[in-house]
Formats: structure tokens, sequence, C-alpha cells
């Protein structure tokens, strides 16, 4: 039997490349969105918890707003959860690991499979490199529609390489430096974020040291990837007892 699959969000950017991958893969029972809009010929539901009921699995990229909600209606459901969202705060990551005692969840700040591969690999360089050498540095860019800064997977590849590190990213983080800042400390993780045009998202780690440089980027082209790598993530998901997972534990990373 098919799994069915529902998207929140589904009359968005994102939002309707998942639906579309979902009904290629999957079964597309339909959806919710902000605007209260469906997408053309698709099933809109009211809310979160009447989409949860018809559906397997729920794919989620919306908004941090709608995080905490989203938790309780889907741990109530018991429906796995698929996270894209990102931005959220400290009090929805709770609710976040409290539905994961009930839930299957999957939360990542993005489902692209070379993005994750970056990830591993900043934290073994985070490890290799010592911090008082090697200064590490994220620069991101997305589209002038993006509302959070520094990204959400700006801020994994800051956290794999804090992990490397066996540091807290919250202890070292620099993001947005202006005026007169003094020199860099060591240990620092700096992030310097872009915004125009229609990028899609172009991440680069840089770690720099007095006589070399290493550098790790990803470019991606269409958002398509992130919605194939979500959707296919669901269909792992679904047969995944209760618990928080990462893209990690998909990939087997």
């Amino acid at each position: 039997m098919s799994i069915r699959i529902g998207i929140a969000g589904i009359s968005g950017r994102m939002g309707i490349f998942l639906a579309q991958e979902a009904a290629a893969a999957a079964t597309l029972v339909g959806g919710i969105s902000r605007s209260g809009a469906g997408l053309a010929g698709t099933p809109h539901f009211p809310d979160i918890t009447t989409l949860a009921q018809e559906s397997d699995v729920v794919i989620d990229f919306t908004h941090a707003s709608t995080v905490h909600a989203h938790a309780l209606a889907l741990a109530e459901t018991e429906t796995p959860w698929v996270l894209g969202t990102t931005g959220y705060g400290t009090e929805d990551e709770a609710a976040i690991r409290a539905a994961a005692r009930t839930i299957p969840i999957i939360a990542a700040p993005n489902f692209c499979t070379g993005v994750n591969l970056l990830l591993l690999l900043a934290e073994k360089l985070g490890h290799a490199l010592p911090a008082s050498q090697y200064d590490a540095e994220i620069v991101e860019m997305h589209h002038r529609q993006k509302v959070d800064a520094p990204s959400g997977t700006a801020l994994a590849i800051g956290q794999a390489v804090a992990a490397g590190r066996s540091v807290d990213l919250a202890d070292v983080i620099v993001s947005g430096r202006d005026g007169h800042t003094g020199p860099r400390k060591d240990g620092e993780i700096g992030f310097a974020t872009l915004r125009g045009g229609q990028i899609v998202g172009s991440h680069t780690l840089l770690f720099t040291a007095g006589d070399e440089q290493i550098s790790l980027t990803h470019h991606a082209f269409d958002r398509r990837v992130f919605a194939s790598g979500a959707v296919r993530a669901a269909l792992w998901l679904h047969a995944q007892p209760a618990g928080l997972y990462g893209m990690r534990d998909f990939l087997r990373l």
C-alpha cells in the first residue's frame, strides 16, 4: 500500500516541489498553507490536525512560528513528521523532543545529500585542524525573500565544526561583524550572510591558517533537490520507531 504524504505549506515555493515529488513517489493526500489556498487539483485541509489524520507522514516546510503547534498536533495524531523548517527557538526544540517520545521525527535544516556530506566533512576537519591555527568562517548566500539569517544550513555547518572541536557553537559564534571589532579571537566560528536575487542556496566553509586555506563549497541550483530528499526521508521515516532522527541516520553516515 502506498504511503500517504501530507504537505504543510503546500502552496509555497518549496511546498509545490514537495507536492510534485510526493505525488511521484507515494500518495499525495493534500496539504495546508497560511494563505488558505491549495495547490490546483490537490485537496486543501483546514488545519494541521485534519491533515495529519489523513496522512501516514507529514512533511513540514513552513515557518518557525508553527513548530510548537505542529509538534503538539502531530504527537496527538501519532503522525510521523519530516521537519525542514528552520529558525525556531529553544522552546520549539523542547516541543520537538517531547513529540519524538511519541512519534518518529526527522528534523534537518537541509535534506540535500551533498550538504549532509559537507556537514560530515566539516566535523572531521573541525576535529583535525587546531582552532588556534585554523580560523573557521562560513559564508552563505540565499534569495532575497529568505527571512532568517544565518541560514539553518549555515548554522548546521557551524555546529558541525564546533562538534569537531568539542565546543558549544553558542560560545564561539560571531555573526555579522560591524564597526571596530578588534582582532579575531582564536576559536571563533564566523558567519557572513549574503542575500540577493533568487539564489537557491550557496554555502562555503573556510579554514584559514597562516600558510594555507581549505574550503568546502556547496551550491544548490534547484529547490527540487531539497524536496526529493525530504520525500525520500519521509518514506524511510514511516518505518521507524518513535524518536528524533537526523539526515545522518537516514543516509547511514
